[in-house]
C-alpha cells in the first residue's frame, strides 16, 4: 500500500544517502499519528468530569504532540541535512513519547482515550529508536 509519506520520499530529486527509507517512512507516519492521538487525548481529557485530576496528562499529551509534529517536520526535510539535529529530535521525541505513554497508561483503566494514546506513543517511541539505531 502506498502512503503520502512514502510517495513524497520517492519523489525527492536528490540522493537521500544511506538512510533506511522504510524506517524513515514509518517514523514520520508514527510521529504524525502520535501527534494526532495526543491532541485528541488532551481534548478528551478536557471533557472529562475530573479534568483537574488529568492536568499532568493533558500537559504531557500537548508536549508530546508538539514534539512529534516537529520531529515529523524535521524528518521530512532533506536539503542541508544535519544528522546531529535529526538524532537530537529523535531522542527528544522518543523521550516525550515514553513520558506520555507512562502518564496515559496510569489513566488507561478509566479512560479509553488514554489507553489508545499510550499505545500510539509506545509505537512512536519504538519507531524513533529504530530509526536512531539505523542512523548510527
Amino acid at each position: 500500500m502506498s502512503t503520502t509519506v512514502k510517495d513524497m520520499l520517492a519523489t525527492y530529486p536528490a540522493d537521500l544517502g544511506d538512510v533506511d527509507r522504510k524506517k524513515l517512512t514509518r517514523c514520520i507516519e508514527e510521529c504524525i499519528a502520535c501527534a494526532q492521538a495526543c491532541t485528541a487525548c488532551a481534548d478528551a481529557c478536557l471533557s472529562e468530569g475530573m479534568v483537574g485530576d488529568l492536568t499532568k496528562c493533558i500537559r504531557t499529551d500537548m508536549d508530546c504532540a508538539d514534539i512529534c509534529n516537529a520531529t515529523a517536520s524535521v524528518l521530512s526535510r532533506h536539503t542541508g541535512y544535519d544528522a546531529n539535529v535529526t538524532r537530537a529530535m529523535l531522542t527528544a521525541c522518543a523521550t516525550a513519547c515514553r513520558a506520555c505513554a507512562d502518564e496515559c497508561s496510569s489513566h488507561a483503566s478509566m479512560h479509553e482515550h488514554c489507553r489508545l494514546c499510550a499505545e500510539t506513543c509506545h509505537s512512536c517511541e519504538q519507531a524513533c529508536n529504530e530509526l536512531l539505531q539505523a542512523l548510527g
